[in-house]
C-alpha cells in the first residue's frame, strides 16, 4: 500500500478484517440519551466479541469525534478504558470533520507499515443528540471574575454589565469561519454555479432511499449493522431509522428549500440529516491476520487527502482527492468496480460527479490533461449512502470502507474507491483491493 507521498515499495500489507457500525439514528431519536462515547463504546465492543480479538493482542486504537466533548475530548483513550483494554494499548483521536473515520484509518494503517503496531481498531462516533452548549464569552468572564472575588458584592458586580443577550446559551458554530457559511448555504450555491437542479437533486436523493431500502429488504447490512439496546428500557435499534422505505419522488417534491427560501433547490429530503451513530474496523498486518486464521475482507492499498479553497466550492473534496488516490494505486476511473462517495447533499454529489466526467475542469482544477472519468452508475453507492443511511460526521468513513471491503468480499475480489467531502474544502479517498 502507498499513500499519495511516494514511500516504499517494502512496505507490508494492511488487511481489513472486519468492519461493524451501530444503526445510525435521526438526532434526537433513539440515541437521544447516549453520548458519542457511548455509541463508540458499544461499536467497538460488538466488533471485539465478533472477531474474538483478544485485548491484549490489540496495539492500537484511532478514533475520532467532530463534534468536540468537553469531558472526555480523547474519545480513543476513553473508549478503551471503558472496555477494560490493557493500559498499555496506545490510543489517540483525530477529526477531519465528515472524513474523519478515514483519517483514523489512514493513521491506523501507517502505523502498521511502519511497525508500531500489528493490530489496530479505527473509527468514529458522533452524537448530533448530545452537543456541548456553552456559555457566551462575556458570561464566561464575568463566571471567572466572580469565582476569584472574595466578598459577596464583588461576585455580584462581576455580573453587573451583562446584557440579557449575553445569558443565553451558546450551541456549537455551523457556519464555515473563513466563508460565513453553513454546509447547505455551501450546497446552494454550487447548485447555482453547476447548474444542478432540483429534479435532478430530488431524484438522486430519491434513489439514495430506495437503494437502502432495497438493501436492507435483501439482507445486505445484516452483518456490518448491529443491534444496539438503549437503556434504561434496552429497546433494540437493529436498523437505521432515516431510510425512507416507502419514498416516492412525488414526495420529495413537497418539501420547502431550507437554506433559501425564494430561489434555492436543496431541502431536507435532498440533504443528509443530523445523525447518531459510530463506526469500527479492525485492521491487521496481512502475515498477522492470516497467522491468526482470519479472512480479509480487503486490503488498504492507497489512501490520499487534499485541500482546496473554501470560498470557491467546498465540497468537492472528492473530485480532488480520489485522482491522487488513483495514481498512488496505479489505477483508473475504469479499473474500478465499486465506487462510494458520501452524500452530504444531492447537489455536492451531482457536483462531484460532472467534475469527475470533465476534461476541462480536470485541466483547469487539477492541472490534468484528461478527466478523472466519469462514474458509471451500476458502480456508484450501490447500498444508498448517508442522504439515506445518515450521517453521524465521525463514523461515516469506516461505513464507507466495510461496506465497500464487504462488498469486495462478496465479489471474490476487485478495486473500491472510497471518498468523501469535509467541511474546510478538505477531501479524503481510499482505495481498497480485494
Amino acid at each position: 500500500m502507498v499513500s499519495s507521498v511516494e514511500t516504499p515499495n517494502t512496505l507490508p500489507r494492511v488487511a481489513i478484517v472486519a468492519g461493524l457500525r451501530t444503526p445510525f439514528a435521526k438526532m434526537g431519536t433513539a440515541y437521544r440519551k447516549l453520548s458519542a462515547l457511548d455509541l463508540g463504546t458499544e461499536a467497538v465492543r460488538e466488533l471485539m466479541t465478533r472477531t474474538a480479538l483478544a485485548p491484549d493482542a490489540l496495539d492500537l486504537v484511532v478514533y475520532g469525534q467532530v463534534v468536540p466533548s468537553l469531558v472526555g475530548p480523547n474519545i480513543a483513550r476513553e473508549v478503551g478504558l471503558r472496555l477494560n483494554l490493557p493500559p498499555s494499548v496506545d490510543a489517540y483521536s483525530v477529526s477531519r470533520a465528515c472524513a474523519t473515520s478515514t483519517q483514523a484509518t489512514a493513521s491506523a494503517v501507517m502505523a502498521i507499515q511502519t511497525g508500531q503496531a500489528k493490530i489496530a481498531i479505527a473509527g468514529g462516533a458522533d452524537s448530533a443528540s448530545d452537543v456541548p452548549i456553552t456559555v457566551s464569552k462575556g458570561l464566561a468572564e464575568a463566571l471567572v471574575t466572580a469565582s476569584q472575588a472574595k466578598k459577596p458584592a464583588d461576585k455580584l458586580k462581576a455580573f453587573s454589565r451583562l446584557a440579557p443577550k449575553d445569558l443565553l446559551p451558546t450551541p456549537p458554530a455551523l457556519r464555515e469561519l473563513s466563508t460565513g457559511l453553513t454546509m447547505g448555504e455551501s450546497a446552494e450555491k454550487m447548485a447555482k454555479e453547476n447548474g444542478i437542479t432540483r429534479e435532478a437533486q430530488d431524484a438522486f436523493a430519491h434513489r439514495s432511499h430506495t437503494r437502502a431500502a432495497k438493501a436492507y429488504a435483501e439482507g445486505v447490512f445484516a452483518d456490518e449493522v448491529m443491534t444496539v439496546r438503549v437503556p434504561p428500557t434496552y429497546d433494540a435499534i437493529g436498523e437505521d431509522n432515516l431510510v425512507r422505505k416507502d419514498s416516492t419522488l412525488e414526495g420529495y417534491a413537497k418539501l420547502r428549500p431550507v437554506f433559501d427560501k425564494k430561489y434555492g433547490t436543496v431541502t431536507a429530503g435532498n440533504s443528509s440529516p443530523l445523525t447518531d451513530g459510530a463506526s469500527a474496523l479492525v485492521l491487521m498486518r496481512e502475515d498477522v491476520a492470516k497467522a491468526l486464521g482470519y479472512t480479509p475482507l480487503a486490503y488498504v492499498k492507497s489512501y490520499a487527502f487534499a485541500a482546496l479553497d473554501p470560498s470557491e466550492q467546498l465540497l468537492m473534496g472528492p473530485a480532488y482527492a480520489s485522482p491522487r488516490a488513483m495514481d498512488a494505486a496505479g489505477v483508473t476511473m475504469k479499473d474500478l468496480d465499486v465506487v462510494d462517495m458520501h452524500e452530504a447533499f444531492a447537489a455536492q454529489m451531482l457536483s462531484n460527479l460532472q467534475a469527475f466526467a470533465s476534461k476541462s475542469w480536470a485541466q483547469e482544477k487539477l492541472g490534468r490533461s484528461e478527466a478523472i472519468g466519469e462514474i458509471d452508475d451500476a458502480k456508484l453507492n450501490l447500498y444508498g449512502g448517508s442522504i439515506s443511511l445518515g450521517h453521524p460526521f465521525a463514523a461515516t468513513g469506516v461505513r464507507q470502507i466495510t461496506t465497500v471491503a464487504r462488498e469486495l468480499s462478496r465479489r471474490g475480489g476487485g478495486l473500491g474507491l472510497v471518498t468523501q467531502c469535509a467541511a474546510g474544502g478538505l477531501g479524503a479517498a481510499m482505495i481498497l483491493e480485494g
